[in-house]
């Protein structure tokens, strides 16, 4: 049996090495589930070469791939304010989605809560996540400040979007991803449209993004599609 050579990594490629091996790990398990030998074992090191970067142990390794995840889904909401509105949500989305089917199980573990190893420090990483994808949706609808109308409607979009990807993952991805990013767009753009006729600053959001995208652009399809829906309705007006 051939015994795999020994690489000699700097401090940073091995403490990047550890964390993407401890990712991998927590998308397949609950975190509670993962010990520190699974992670020396699927990195092919010592158990004491894990303890030497992570001194803390399983709580400090955890709290350091959460945080180290966390990251790349604030990037996944990283997208330049170039383009139809609509489009740029979509990529942003698209990315996001992307990856909580990357990390499955890590995913639903992380903003289910109830692991043995959460704590107020963990939260905060997940909270901190949706302030910055709240406020990178803020940053594309171009208003400053937004108003607690605006706000509060793309806050709770946020967490049902959340809540939709912990059922799709839940019910087996039954849902094309492609069709599950468009139906939570849609979802957004009706809030927004919803709450614009409330909110004066929103309906300018939506007025703005529909001028720009012309009548072949997302939003106005979204509205072509609705009207079907609501014309039974008619007679109520």
């Amino acid at each position: 049996m051939t015994v795999p050579a020994y690489r000699r990594l700097s401090v940073e490629q091995r403490r990047s090495q550890l964390l993407s091996t401890a990712l991998r790990l927590f998308a397949r398990l609950p975190p509670e589930e993962v010990s520190l030998e699974d992670v020396a074992s699927e990195a092919g090191v010592s158990r004491p070469l894990v303890y030497r970067y992570f001194p803390g142990g399983k709580q400090q390794l955890y709290e350091a791939a959460l945080r180290s995840a966390a990251d790349e889904l604030e990037q996944c909401f990283d997208e330049p304010h170039a383009g139809p509105l609509t489009d740029r949500l979509a990529r942003a989305l698209g990315r996001y989605m992307a990856f909580i089917e990357e990390h499955d199980a890590g995913f639903t573990a992380l903003l289910r809560g109830g692991s043995v190893v959460e704590t107020s420090r963990t939260s905060a990483i997940v909270d901190e996540v949706r302030r910055q994808a709240a406020a990178q949706i803020l940053s594309h609808l171009v208003v400053e400040p937004a108003g607690p109308r605006l706000s509060m409607t793309v806050r709770t979009w946020i967490s049902s979007v959340e809540a939709a990807s912990l059922i799709w993952l839940d019910e087996g991805k039954q849902l094309p991803r492609a069709e599950l990013r468009d139906l939570l767009l849609d979802q957004l753009m009706a809030a927004l449209v919803a709450t614009g006729a409330r909110d004066e600053q929103t309906a300018a959001v939506v007025r703005l993004a529909a001028e720009a995208e012309g009548p072949d652009g997302r939003l106005a399809d979204l509205a072509r599609r609705v009207v079907p829906v609501v014309t039974p309705a008619a007679h109520l007006l």
